[in-house]
């Protein structure tokens, strides 16, 4: 995170004594990124963070993965993985179905109605993208609400749990990465203050305003964690609530941003994909497409040129809106286009000359640039449209 809050009950200086009103000792917890030599924050737990009392396997879901190989761009409806009514059981940890993943990072889908056990990813920072519903976040550091639109960043290991809100499902786009994942450099002074060509600031964020207290014994945690076969996940239980934190401060915090704070930059002619850029992690960036103005050149063509990315993978997430550049394609709200790196793109052919003289364009969707390839999941797998790799030709091998 690029700047400091603090929350709740602290003492004057760190790593000093902190007393309830009772004269008992708080415990502090330094939580630190990369050794303690990037962003922190210093909890302070009425009880002994490190004290559990049993653990125990997690057996993960499916996180098997499977190569695109014969290459071939994909289409992947991801309103199919969830049907009728099994979301109303469904919560947001437990339930994420794998749709692509590689080493760096993982990209799953859920629908949920549920809340869900108390988690930490002990693997990397989590982005979790809310493309429907609204739930409350509830963390180690206190509460923030989720909203339709929302991302919401939470750090690695940070103890949480997703509460549904107002009855409706829960639609979540999860991105798992391997690493820490913030804003990108390029938006950021030397000092890690927002600079003014930045498409969003300090302000758009949005972090946990009050402590939240919980009281409970035996307290489970599910914890997603290095292996030596690879991701594990345990049960750890704790003997106290881990939401015992009576007030902290620092940099590093869960938060949450609203894709429609995003001020999209817009060109005479057509912009090249980092300008939607809105995350980076290590090996990937994220990057979101809103409702803009485009280009304004009287000869410009404001669909996309047809281009190769030869360094990276190539993942939308369409969310809203009309796909200008996508008509003709079978896709739309809800779908996942793959374009993996060493395969040209570009619009459907129908939607390269209509776009021409159009002024604007209505469209939502998140974008994830892998720059190692991705492979599918089972959700992937059992969600993909087999015939969308020949909409550009109009026939394929079955259709000579």
């Amino acid at each position: 995170m690029a700047f400091y809050r603090q929350v709740g009950d602290v003492p004057p200086k760190r790593h000093t004594q902190h007393r309830a009103p009772d004269g008992a000792l708080y415990y502090e917890e330094l939580m630190g990124e990369e050794g303690f030599n990037s962003d922190s924050s210093l909890l302070y737990h009425r009880g002994v963070p490190s004290a559990i009392v049993d653990s125990a396997v997690w057996e993960l879901p499916d996180l098997a993965t499977t190569p695109n190989h014969p290459l071939r761009p994909r289409h992947l409806k991801l309103h199919e993985l969830f049907g009728g009514q099994d979301w109303k059981s469904n919560d947001v940890v437990t339930g994420r179905r794998l749709v692509l993943g590689n080493a760096d990072v993982r990209l799953s889908y859920c629908v949920a109605g549920e809340p869900s056990p108390l988690y930490r990813n002990a693997l990397g920072d989590e982005c979790v993208y809310v493309e429907a519903g609204a739930a409350l976040v509830e963390t180690v550091f206190g509460a923030v609400g989720a909203k339709q639109g929302d991302y919401v960043v939470l750090p690695r290991a940070t103890t949480h749990r997703w509460v549904p809100q107002g009855g409706e499902p829960l639609r979540v786009y999860c991105i798992e990465a391997n690493s820490h994942l913030g804003p990108p450099r390029r938006y950021l002074s030397r000092f890690g203050q927002f600079l003014e060509h930045a498409p969003y600031c300090e302000r758009d964020l949005r972090g946990p305003a009050e402590p939240l207290l919980a009281a409970g014994s035996d307290v489970e945690v599910l914890v997603k964690h290095r292996g030596s076969g690879g991701i594990v996940g345990s049960r750890l239980v704790y003997p106290t609530h881990p939401f015992d934190v009576v007030g902290w401060d620092g940099c590093l915090y869960p938060y949450t941003f609203n894709i429609a704070d995003f001020e999209p930059i817009t060109g005479r002619v057509h912009q090249p994909p980092p300008v939607h850029q809105v995350f980076e992690g290590t090996n990937f960036v994220v990057c979101n497409f809103v409702p803009r103005k485009v280009d304004y050149h009287p000869l410009s063509i404001p669909v996309p040129y047809y281009h190769s990315n030869v360094d990276s993978d190539e993942i939308m997430f369409y969310c809203g809106g009309d796909y200008e550049a996508r008509k003709g394609s079978g896709i739309g709200p809800g779908s996942v286009s793959v374009h993996p790196g060493g395969y040209a793109h570009g619009p459907q052919p129908d939607a390269y000359e209509r776009s021409i003289g159009v002024q604007h364009f209505d469209e939502l969707a998140v974008m994830v640039d892998t720059f190692r390839p991705l492979e599918l999941g089972e959700g992937g797998l059992a969600a993909e449209d087999p015939g969308y790799a020949w909409t550009w030709a109009g026939r394929g091998p079955a259709n000579p």
